[in-house]
């Protein structure tokens, strides 16, 4: 695997520790990383946007932002609203082929959900994976819900012909409720791929240090980790 692409089911579900988790497992057995966002949203210009994050719970990656848009919008509305230029599926893929001359894994964080538009002609994260020939890691909500929104996700995928490559649920609480516990069973089987995993909330908090030990915990062997459902339960 070079390339992964990583969306979500939603927003604030967790894409961007999970983009860390799966990181930082390559950064352990020894590979060089790159991680690409296409288009960061709702971030100022000396703010800290997501690959920022990523750079500091995993030292050593190389964190490249395309562009970035001051309103917490969808990428399309937010280039609109202050006049930028929009990220299209062509930069997105010739910005990894690029990466891909001196790394060897390029992980590309998507904004929000699969189909969310990057510019006015409609084109997606998607698009940006059916160029690249990549797979894409679904990050999922625990709660109640998410065994929709992972279907649908899923569905999307298969209809425009990648590859899921599994489910991470981005952000599993320290008490999780019978609804919770039960997704753990069905999401497998909501056409996304395996469950690769959970990863504790509140593990964007931690040190690096710490931060890769509970990665190597969070996440399946697929990924480069020891995870396992019976751990959660």
């Amino acid at each position: 695997m070079t390339v992964l692409m990583v969306t979500g089911t939603g927003t604030e579900v967790g894409k961007t520790v999970v983009t860390a988790a799966v990181a930082a497992l390559a950064r352990a057995a020894g590979r060089r990383v790159a991680v690409l966002k296409p288009a960061q949203t709702g971030v100022g210009p000396a703010e800290r946007g997501d690959v920022d994050v990523v750079a500091g719970l995993v030292p050593g990656v190389t964190a490249v932002e395309l562009a970035r848009y001051p309103d917490p919008l969808a990428p399309a509305t937010a280039a609109a609203r202050c006049g930028a230029p929009a990220v299209r599926a062509e930069h997105v893929a010739d910005a990894v082929w690029e990466l891909l001359g001196d790394h060897e894994l390029v992980l590309v964080e998507g904004a929000g959900g699969l189909l969310v538009r990057l510019n006015a002609e409609g084109q997606t994260l998607a698009d940006a994976a059916v160029l690249l020939s990549a797979p894409v890691l679904v990050v999922a909500r625990p709660d109640l819900g998410t065994l929709n929104e992972t279907a649908l996700t899923g569905e999307a995928l298969r209809t425009r012909g990648l590859h899921p490559a599994g489910v991470v649920v981005g952000s599993w609480p320290e008490r999780p409720d019978l609804a919770m516990r039960c997704n753990l069973t069905d999401l497998p089987g909501m056409g996304a791929g395996p469950l690769e995993g959970a990863v504790p909330e509140s593990t964007g908090g931690l040190d690096p240090a710490g931060f890769a030990e509970v990665a190597s915990r969070s996440l399946a062997p697929g990924l480069g980790g020891t995870w396992t459902v019976e751990g959660l339960r």
